[in-house]
C-alpha cells in the first residue's frame, strides 16, 4: 500500500506543478514574461533547494520527456509553415541554421574554455549547447506587446529556429561522442552529417505524405484523427532516430509535409498539437526546473556570465552579419534578428545529454546553459519588444486579432466553415468587401440564425460564417479587425478576388495599403479604368494601382462593371521600368542637346 500512495502523491504532485505552469501563465500573458522562463522557475520552486523540496534527479526521464516534447513542437512548427514562406527565406534561414551554429559554437568555445579552465572540445560543447534559437519564445513575446514582425523576418526566424535545433543536436551528440571515444576524423563527422540529414529528409517526407494520405483515406472517428496525427509524428521521429538519420529533421519536415497539403480535420489537428505542445513544454520545462540546483550555481556563476554575455554581444550578431552577408537584409534587419537570438529549452535539454552519458564535471554543462537561458530571457526577452519597435521592425495592431473560428465540413477537404465576429471599425463592416473565394453563409444576430438573404445587411456585433479554402482561411483575419495595411499585397486574398465597378480606390487603399492620394480616394474603379484608358473599356483591359494590377472582367457600354484583382507581374513591371528609365534618359540627352 506504501508504493501505491507513493505513486498517487506523484501524481498529485505532479499534477498541481502542470495546473500551476497553467495558471501562471496569464502572469505571464500580462506582464511579458517568456513563459518558459515561468515555468523553470516553478520546478525551481518545487525542486530540493526551494519550498517544494522535492527530489528529482533521474536525467533519463527528463531526457525522454524532453524528446517527446521537441518532436512535437518540431512538427506543430512545420505544421503551421506555408511552403512560400518556407521558399522564401530558404536560404538565410539555412544558412543561419548550420553555419550559423558552427560560427556562434566556435566563438563561444575560447571563453568557455578561459572561464571554465575545460579543453577546447569541451568549450565547443559548450558552444553547441546553447547556439539553438527558440522562435516560440519570440513570437510569444512580439504578441503579447500588440506587435507584429515584417513578413520576411518572422518567416526566417521560424525557419532558423526550426531547422538550427536538429543540427545543435546533431553537433552536440557528435562532441560528446569525441569526449567519449576519442577523436573522430572531420570526413567522417561529414559524412555522418550529410547522411542523417539525407535520410532524415526522406523519412520525414514519406512519412509526412503517409499521414496526409491515411488521414484523406482512412474513415477514422473524429475524435481520433488528431490524436493519429500527433502519435505519428512520434513514430516518425522514433524510426529516423532508430536507424541512425536526423530525427528532429525529420519530425520537423513531416509537419511542413503535413501542413502544406490539404487535409481532414484540418483545423481540429491544429487545435490538439496547440494543446499537446503546450503541455509538453509545460511539463518539459517543469522537469528541467526541477533539475537545477541553485545552490550549485555560485560555482560557475561568472563563467556562465561571460558566456552569455558573449553570446548576446559577440557570437550571435557575428554570425548573424556574416551568414546574411550574401542576402538583401537590411542593416537594422540583421541587429534585430541578432538581438532576438532567445536561448530557449533546447539548450538547458542539450546540456542534459552530458549528464545522461556520465561525462566528467557534467553538471558544468547544465549550469551554464541554465543561466545563460534566464539571463537570455530576462534581458532579451523584456527588451525585444523595445528592440522591434526602435528597429522598425514589427508594426503595431491597432486591435487584437479576431477570434477566429474555424469548423471542419465532413466529407470533403476543399471547404471548411469560418466564423468571425463582425466589430464596427472592421473593413468587411465598412467597405463591404470579402474575397470571391470566401461565401457567406450564416448571419447569427441576437440568438437568431439567417442566411445571408435573409439577414439583408450585416451590422456591428453580428457572427458571420463563411465558407473558404482551410489554407485561406487565416487571410480572411484582415477583413475583420482594423490592422495596419500590411507592406506589400497578400496574394491569398487577391487571388480569383472580383468587386464590383462602384468599389472606390479608398477601400482597396484600406485593405491592402495601397499609396492613393486624398483627392482620389472617393473615385471609383470604373472610374479609374475611365481615366487611365482615355476610351471605352473593353473585357480584359487592365490597368495598376501601385503593385495591384486591375482586370475589367465585366464590361457594359464601355463602363467597368466587375474588377478581378492580381498582383501585378513582377517581369512587366521590370521591363516597364527599365523602358521609363530608357525613355527619361533619352529625354534629357534631346533636352541637352537642345
Amino acid at each position: 500500500m506504501d508504493a501505491l500512495d507513493t505513486v498517487s502523491l506523484a501524481i498529485l504532485l505532479g499534477s498541481l506543478l502542470v495546473l500551476a505552469g497553467i495558471l501562471s501563465s496569464l502572469l505571464a500573458l500580462r506582464f511579458g514574461a517568456p513563459l518558459l522562463l515561468v515555468f523553470l522557475v516553478i520546478g525551481m520552486l518545487a525542486g530540493e533547494s526551494g519550498p517544494g523540496g522535492l527530489h528529482f534527479d533521474n536525467v533519463s526521464i527528463a531526457y525522454t520527456v524532453g524528446s517527446l516534447a521537441l518532436a512535437l513542437i518540431l512538427f506543430d512548427g512545420g505544421l503551421r509553415t506555408r511552403f512560400a514562406a518556407f521558399r522564401s527565406v530558404l536560404a538565410p534561414a539555412g544558412t543561419l541554421a548550420t553555419i550559423g551554429v558552427l560560427v556562434t559554437a566556435a566563438l563561444i568555445a575560447p571563453v568557455a574554455k578561459v572561464m571554465l579552465g575545460v579543453s577546447w572540445t569541451e568549450g565547443l560543447l559548450v558552444g553547441a549547447v546553447i547556439a539553438s534559437t527558440d522562435a516560440a519564445a519570440v513570437f510569444f513575446l512580439i504578441n503579447t506587446r500588440g506587435l507584429r514582425l515584417r513578413p520576411r523576418i518572422g518567416a526566417t526566424l521560424e525557419v532558423e529556429s526550426g531547422a538550427n535545433d536538429p543540427f545543435a543536436i546533431f553537433l552536440t551528440f557528435v562532441l560528446v561522442e569525441v569526449l567519449l571515444s576519442g577523436s573522430k576524423p572531420w570526413l567522417s563527422l561529414i559524412v555522418d552529417l550529410l547522411r542523417e540529414g539525407i535520410l532524415g529528409g526522406i523519412i520525414g517526407f514519406v512519412g509526412g505524405r503517409l499521414v496526409a494520405l491515411v488521414l484523406n483515406r482512412v474513415s477514422l472517428t473524429q475524435g481520433l484523427v488528431a490524436p493519429f496525427v500527433a502519435v505519428s509524428a512520434l513514430v516518425i521521429f522514433a524510426f529516423a532516430n532508430t536507424i541512425h538519420a536526423s530525427g528532429y529533421f525529420a519530425v520537423y519536415l513531416a509537419g511542413l509535409v503535413v501542413g502544406n497539403q490539404k487535409i481532414r480535420a484540418h483545423s481540429s489537428v491544429v487545435l490538439f498539437l496547440d494543446a499537446a505542445t503546450w503541455l509538453a513544454q509545460i511539463v518539459m520545462f517543469v522537469l528541467l526546473g526541477l533539475l537545477a540546483w541553485p545552490a550549485r550555481l555560485p560555482h560557475s556563476i561568472v563563467a556562465a556570465v561571460a558566456v552569455a554575455l558573449t553570446l548576446m554581444l559577440v557570437a550571435r550578431p557575428a554570425a548573424v552579419f556574416l551568414c546574411l552577408a550574401p542576402f538583401k537584409f537590411e542593416w537594422r534587419e540583421k541587429l534585430f534578428i541578432a538581438w532576438v537570438g532567445l536561448r530557449g529549452a533546447v539548450g538547458i535539454f542539450l546540456a542534459s545529454i552530458p549528464m545522461l552519458v556520465g561525462l566528467p564535471s557534467a553538471y558544468l554543462y547544465f549550469d551554464v546553459a541554465f543561466v545563460v537561458v534566464l539571463i537570455s530571457l530576462l534581458v532579451q526577452g523584456w527588451t525585444l519588444a523595445i528592440a522591434a519597435r526602435k528597429l522598425g521592425i514589427a508594426l503595431r495592431r491597432a486591435d487584437i486579432p479576431p477570434q477566429r473560428i474555424e469548423l471542419d465540413l465532413p466529407g470533403q477537404i476543399d471547404q471548411e466553415l469560418v466564423g468571425y465576429s463582425v466589430t464596427a471599425n472592421s473593413p468587411y463592416l465598412r467597405r463591404g468587401l470579402i474575397p470571391s473565394w470566401a461565401k457567406p453563409t450564416l448571419l447569427i444576430r441576437d440568438e437568431h440564425i439567417f442566411t445571408p438573404e435573409e439577414a439583408k445587411d450585416v451590422r456591428a456585433g453580428d457572427y458571420v460564417y463563411l465558407l473558404a479554402p482551410p489554407e485561406k482561411a487565416q487571410s480572411l483575419d484582415r477583413f475583420f479587425v482594423n490592422m495596419p495595411p500590411p507592406r506589400a499585397p497578400d496574394p491569398q486574398l487577391l487571388g480569383d478576388f472580383f468587386v464590383s465597378g462602384t468599389v472606390t480606390l479608398g477601400s482597396l487603399a484600406d485593405v491592402y495599403g495601397l499609396k492613393i492620394s486624398s483627392e482620389h480616394m472617393d473615385i471609383t474603379l470604373a472610374e479609374h479604368f475611365a481615366d487611365e484608358l482615355k476610351r471605352p473599356a473593353k473585357q480584359g483591359d487592365i490597368v495598376h494601382v501601385g503593385p495591384i494590377a486591375l482586370l475589367a472582367h465585366k464590361v457594359a457600354r464601355g463602363k467597368v462593371t466587375t474588377v478581378g484583382l492580381q498582383l501585378a507581374v513582377p517581369d512587366l513591371d521590370e521591363a516597364k521600368s527599365w523602358r521609363g528609365r530608357l525613355n527619361a534618359a533619352l529625354a534629357r540627352v534631346r533636352q541637352w542637346l537642345g
